[in-house]
């Protein structure tokens, strides 16, 4: 009953904090110039992916290593298809040609990345499959050069304010919202997580299961809550920009941070967890060059949610 209360709880954070985060995110980038789609990378990935973050990072220091690697590769698979898909279906994303020429492949690369340093076995390599230290400091690497591309690009473009918008909130106000809008994330994420483990540990769930479903999905609510909220409210480049810089923060540094700290087993996640979510990506960025025409449609949409279903029932099987 308590772990059901947290659930509910949870969400009600997180839907409420999404929009308090959304309204603030995108004040701030009308006031400074700085399109929807670079706050999406930046700001608010970085506060979305912070329950990731945490997780991990506790889950590492607790020797919990399946859990800490199981919640970054099921909330990826899960940003990819689940979230961008709801959106569609709820609202069809017009993209910018920049998110598939240049931010969609980082995420695919950033996916290799992790496939190429969890399939040892499958090389030829007779070592156990461990993210190691220098691992984690390689994947550290590649954050900081994704950081410095994208900053790079916010002060290099020339973004038009947006006309449309007869208010602005006084800067305080939208730090505010900023501020509390993550705190519900945060804290919501941490509650539902906290409540749908309860209830799966009650089944009989293992920890690599759990990693890879329940708490991936979890700690993944605030992109949902946030791309859906950003779509309807339309700003399709912050819901985008939300899913890929999500994914890359949470391989390049939660992983990364994590396995510094602490290298980190790969135990029961397997080379079909981390090819389902390379494909995943490829499914991504393939959808909206080819198929969409620069838009993902609920069709699409459909076709992703569905893609994601299936991988959880192979879970569950």
């Amino acid at each position: 009953m308590v772990s059901v209360i947290f659930l509910v709880i949870g969400l009600v954070l997180i839907l409420v904090g999404a929009s308090k985060l959304t309204d603030g995110a995108a004040d701030v980038a009308r006031r400074w110039g700085v399109s929807d789609l670079i706050v999406g990378l930046t700001v608010v990935a970085f506060g979305t992916s912070a329950p990731e973050f945490v997780i991990s990072l506790f889950s590492a220091l607790d020797g919990r290593t399946e859990m800490a690697i199981g919640n970054v590769v099921g909330s990826n698979i899960f940003n990819v298809l689940a979230i961008i898909g709801i959106t569609a279906l709820v609202r069809p994303i017009k993209i910018e040609r920049s998110i598939l020429t240049s931010d969609i492949p980082l995420v695919l690369v950033s996916a290799l990345a992790l496939l190429a340093m969890g399939s040892g076995p499958w090389l030829g390599d007779t070592a156990p499959r461990v993210l190691t230290r220098a691992d984690g400091i390689v994947l550290l690497l590649f954050f900081a050069i994704f950081m410095r591309y994208t900053f790079a690009r916010a002060k290099s473009a020339e973004v038009a304010l947006d006309d449309a918008v007869a208010e602005v909130l006084p800067l305080w106000k939208s730090i505010l919202w900023i501020v509390l809008g993550l705190a519900g994330l945060i804290i919501g994420g941490n509650l539902f997580v906290n409540g749908a483990s309860g209830i799966a540990r009650a089944l009989g769930v293992s920890d690599a299961v759990i990693g890879l479903t329940i708490v991936a999905a979890g700690t993944s609510l605030p992109e949902l809550a946030t791309s859906v909220v950003s779509a309807v409210k339309g700003k399709p480049g912050m819901a985008v920009g939300n899913v890929i810089g999500s994914n890359i923060f949470n391989i390049f540094l939660v992983l990364g941070a994590s396995a510094t700290i602490r290298p980190l087993t790969f135990g029961s996640i397997g080379i079909v967890d981390l090819l389902v979510l390379a494909g995943s990506c490829l499914l991504f960025w393939l959808t909206g060059a080819v198929y969409g025409k620069r838009t993902f449609t609920r069709v699409e949409g459909a076709v992703l949610t569905i893609a994601y279903i299936l991988y959880t029932v192979y879970l569950l099987r």
